[in-house]
């Protein structure tokens, strides 16, 4: 049945890859980059509803990632209106799903797995033997994006490859640790050991301190958004060229790229550099200081804004003393200056510091705990958390999507899936698989 199903689907492939060739004599026809998935105009029934202000709608999916940077990089697409459809192992799933506790209440999910998997809909596919419905899938998807360790899913027969024969319009975004060549490209990839070979950490710590991990893992999310936006680049040269391609992006390349002015000044000027806690190599003061009950972060970017931190402070002299009146001096007089600051600031508390520079023209912010985070009157103000309805759980709370439009949509529309929540949905409404069909692929254990 597979078989015959893929001979006819390959027959109308070529068809429509035929009239594409006949459309692109004129540059008024070119294909809109969701014209894959338009192609078999095949509802796969999933309930997450977008409209036509969501940039990605009609734009489809194939998502075989899982742990974190790639399902970031998905939930990301899905949020502006991409149908992502989640392809987990059976009975196992993604392996974020076991990262805890905490997990969700009457739920085996972590809620690790929930911030990088909402709007998304979950099926179950044995890669090893359900090659074919991955096949099928891709061919209705504009995207296939995968984090497997280079070389993995070619053994499977999935590899870029397998899918530029059978469909030239996919573009095709593996993620991994270190890239498909180099002596590390084998390695499995993990946000610390990137974070520590790309130099992050030896330079993350207090001064005289050892190395220390950022508290999340910035270098997936980072990776997941390089790979978002190299995504969203390939749809738009697509609709000019009507070719897919294939994205490679790897937590290490990413990594050393987010050292900005540290790599600089190692390339450029041979300085190595150092652990400054929450200080700065090059502007004094900017870093947090000790108050009476907490922390507080000051920066003064410029001599004006120092000149005025003195003055809220009371200590104008300071500001007029040729020892820190530039920021080349205060940075050569670090220590001392930051001396008298902290004096000064651990009398009080953050909220006294917080109400007399209210008005402030220098940026400054308290240290807060991730309860004050969510108590803020700001984040609150903004709307920032979302609550979804969940199958299990009655709902769950997510962060919802930083940037807004003035005339596109960008939202948290539906809770990260159970496992295999959607996979009977998808094949009958996608595939068009009849429900024996189905139940055939679960008693062979190719799907769940």
């Amino acid at each position: 049945m597979l078989t015959r199903r893929l001979q006819h689907l390959a027959v109308r492939h070529s068809r429509t890859t035929l009239a594409i060739a006949v459309n692109n004599s004129s540059s008024s026809n070119r294909r809109s980059c969701s014209s894959q998935s338009d192609k078999n105009n095949n509802d796969s029934g999933d309930t997450n509803k977008t409209t036509d202000r969501h940039p990605l709608k009609g734009v489809r999916i194939l998502d075989l990632t899982r742990i974190v940077a790639g399902p970031y990089c998905t939930m990301v697409l899905a949020d502006l209106g991409a149908e992502v459809i989640k392809v987990e192992r059976p009975h196992h799933g993604d392996e974020a799903r076991h990262w805890g506790p905490p997990f969700l209440k009457h739920s085996k999910d972590s809620t690790y797995f929930l911030p990088v998997n909402r709007n998304k809909q979950s099926i179950c596919i044995d890669l090893k033997r359900g090659q074919k419905l991955i096949y099928e899938l891709a061919k209705r998807s504009d995207v296939l994006v995968e984090n497997y360790v280079p070389g993995t899913l070619e053994r499977y027969g999935l590899g870029y490859e397998h899918f530029r024969e059978m469909t030239p319009q996919l573009i095709y975004c593996t993620l991994s640790g270190y890239g498909s060549a180099g002596p590390y490209a084998k390695r499995p990839g993990y946000d610390v050991i990137a974070a520590s070979i790309g130099g992050l950490l030896h330079i993350t710590g207090e001064h005289d301190g050892p190395p220390s991990k950022v508290g999340v893992a910035v270098t997936d999310i980072a990776t997941g958004l390089y790979a978002h936006g190299a995504i969203l680049a390939a749809l738009y040269q697509r609709q000019r060229t009507q070719r897919g391609q294939k994205i490679e992006v790897n937590l290490l390349s990413t990594q050393i790229s987010m050292l900005i002015n540290v790599a600089s000044n190692y390339l450029n000027a041979g300085s190595e550099a150092q652990r400054w806690g929450t200080a700065h190599s090059s502007i004094v003061p900017y870093q947090s200081f000790k108050t009476l009950d907490g922390y507080l972060t000051i920066g003064a970017g410029s001599d004006a804004q120092f000149v005025e931190l003195c003055r809220l402070l009371e200590i104008e002299h300071i500001s007029a003393d040729p020892k820190f009146n530039t920021n080349t001096n205060r940075v050569q007089h670090r220590t001392e200056l930051v001396g008298i600051l902290t004096e000064i600031l651990e009398c009080h508390t953050s909220k006294y510091w917080m109400g007399l520079f209210n008005k402030a023209p220098f940026p400054v912010g308290p240290v807060n705990s991730i309860r004050e985070v969510f108590e803020d009157d700001h984040v609150n103000a903004i709307g920032l958390v979302k609550s979804l309805p969940h199958a299990k759980s009655g709902e769950v709370k997510v962060v919802g999507p930083p940037v807004v439009y003035s005339e596109a949509q960008n939202d948290a529309r539906t809770a990260p899936p159970m496992l295999g929540e959607h996979t009977d949905q998808v094949l009958a409404n996608l595939l068009e698989y009849s429900p024996s069909e189905i139940a055939d692929l679960r008693r062979q254990g190719i799907v769940q």
